[in-house]
């Protein structure tokens, strides 16, 4: 999953040198060569020559070399402590996840209160966003991608960072919520009832934001007609015409409930019932 983060072209833009200094460095860029010492030029101008190599440049990390030296000679200055940020940027762009994050982490730890320290954090999450894979594989890199997000939401709520990550924990989230709703279909097709139904309980009850809960809904309905529990399956069926009445799954479970004989509403006392009450009714006491 890609991502260049929120900002990062307008954050690079805001921290872009005159055009005018830009260009005549790239009229020079043959003079600067690959391994030419770089002691000779000023911070300034071996940044906007990072940060020209980084826009022009299919190969991001080729303006790593830049970003370093300016911390090299020029260290403890303004430009040195903005480098380190660039080198974590462009190490992601590059997708270099592990290099991208030391690299922020050691912005996070020498300037914390800085304000770039929000991109920064923003990198770091993404750093795990982006290695998301496919729901069938094992969610470790989504649990720690939801936690740096929500750090960056809690941390720096006033941020443009923030408001990306919101909208990337949301992805993520649902994400975990269909891997849930994968293994339960497994049992599910297996005529492991229980077993199915311990999963899209897990989404109801964990998940019920996500874009799965329909569905989970209905499966409940589907696992619980299998199991003979038909209150609970009722319930079901009662929680998913309430909120999801123009949802497709709730067709299905209409007519499922429908031939058997049982209608789309709440019956019994079971842990559906209580979500029943406070999703149906708002009774939260």
């Amino acid at each position: 999953m890609a991502g260049t983060g929120v900002g990062g072209a307008r954050k690079l833009s805001s921290l872009m040198l005159t055009g005018a200094l830009v260009l005549v460095l790239a009229a020079c860029s043959n003079e600067v060569g690959e391994t030419e010492p770089l002691d000779g030029f000023t911070a300034e101008e071996i940044f906007a020559r990072g940060e020209y190599v980084l826009e022009s440049s299919s190969r991001p990390e080729e303006s790593l070399r830049y970003f370093r030296e300016i911390e090299r000679i020029y260290p403890y200055t303004d430009w040195a402590r903005r480098s380190i940020v660039m080198q974590a940027y462009a190490q992601h762009q590059a997708g270099q996840y592990d290099e991208a994050r030391g690299s922020a982490n050691r912005f996070l730890d020498q300037y914390p209160g800085d304000p770039d320290a929000a991109w920064a954090a923003y990198i770091v999450a993404l750093t795990y966003y982006d290695q998301i894979e496919d729901v069938g594989r094992d969610q470790g890199l989504t649990f720690q991608a939801l936690t740096h997000l929500r750090y960056v939401i809690e941390q720096y709520p006033n941020t443009e960072y923030a408001r990306s990550a919101v909208l990337k924990f949301d992805l993520a989230f649902d994400r975990l919520a269909a891997k849930e709703m994968e293994i339960g279909r497994f049992y599910l097709a297996r005529g492991n009832y229980q077993a199915a139904v311990n999963r899209f309980r897990v989404v109801v009850e964990d998940y019920q934001t996500t874009t799965q809960t329909p569905e989970a809904l209905h499966r409940l309905v589907e696992s619980y007609l299998a199991l003979g529990l038909r209150a609970e399956a009722q319930t079901a069926g009662a929680i998913l015409g309430h909120n999801f009445r123009s949802n497709p799954f709730y067709e299905d479970s209409f007519r499922l409930l429908t031939e058997a004989g049982l209608t789309d509403q709440a019956d019994g006392e079971s842990w559906l019932r209580e979500i029943y009450r406070r999703t149906v009714r708002g009774d939260w006491i």
